[in-house]
């Protein structure tokens, strides 16, 4: 495993990046049917203890390990490193793409994919703030081209394993918490300064409205980040450790070779026009 901050440097011994192919090998992949993964993030504020590029660097670790271990199923394209984030430019560095354009960017990639003759597509999201646009952008695919797309974001993958290390309360893994912190921490742990971690969980208490990664908000709801955080952490990071964080990592990756063998496999179906 790297501990990779830049995905895009070509590596000859990395068999499972697209982006090193000439055409005429990526032409002859075709027939193998790979899975080809588009791995997404963002570049935004993650408290005072992580990086900006914290979204970016988890979910390039975690494609790049899925793809190390897949025995040529996953075909990776390169990080798409910028997000939508409207919500989060109150605090200085974040970039936003405003979910339109994201919208149509992404989707061009995917169908240009599926132009090329891939079958099987999947979007792996590492900030959910995408995630609304990427399930448009994979249903598109689907109605536009002959192939198979869908979208997920990291931490769904693996929700038992992820429980059963937490410690926080709820929304105590929703943004920069526990969750995030730990996987950063067992990936590249001097990157993370936890003398300068806080907990905020500052929404008021709801029974409608829920912000936390392991648990689905009956009402979808988005406030302008700085209306309930100060530091731009919305979780407990101060209950993060690096071995939560690898048990976390390794649950996600098998999680995803699992679901790679699976979507692979899956059959197309005969649609009908009953008209």
């Amino acid at each position: 495993m790297q501990n990779l901050h830049l995905s895009y440097e070509k590596d000859e011994g990395k068999e499972y990046f697209y982006q090193n192919y000439s055409w005429q090998e990526l032409k002859e992949l075709v027939p193998k049917q790979p899975v080809v993964v588009q791995p997404i993030g963002s570049v935004e504020d993650h408290g005072y203890h992580l990086p900006l590029d914290t979204d970016n660097f988890l979910i390039q670790n975690i494609c790049e390990e899925a793809a190390s271990r897949a025995n040529g199923e996953i075909l990776l394209l390169p990080l798409i490193p910028y997000g939508f984030e409207t919500h989060h430019m109150d605090f200085p560095g974040t970039i936003d793409i405003k979910m339109e354009h994201l919208l149509n960017f992404v989707l061009d990639v995917t169908k240009s994919v599926a132009h090329h003759g891939f079958k099987r597509i999947l979007i792996a999201d590492g900030h959910g703030s995408n995630m609304p646009i990427l399930e448009l952008v994979a249903r598109r695919t689907i109605l536009e081209t002959d192939s198979l797309c869908g979208a997920f974001i990291w931490p769904s993958l693996a929700p038992k394993e992820i429980n059963a290390v937490r410690e926080s309360e709820q929304g105590g893994i929703a943004h920069a918490g526990e969750l995030e912190t730990s996987v950063y921490l067992h990936l590249d742990g001097p990157h993370v300064q936890m003398d300068k971690a806080e907990k905020e969980i500052g929404m008021p208490p709801s029974k409608f409205i829920i912000l936390d990664l392991m648990e689905s908000s009956p009402v979808k709801f988005m406030d302008i980040w700085t209306r309930f955080s100060k530091s731009g952490v919305y979780g407990d990071p101060k209950l993060a450790t690096p071995e939560k964080g690898k048990i976390i990592f390794e649950a996600v990756v098998e999680a995803f070779l699992n679901l790679v063998k699976e979507f692979k496999s899956r059959p197309d179906g005969n649609r009908i026009d009953h008209h």
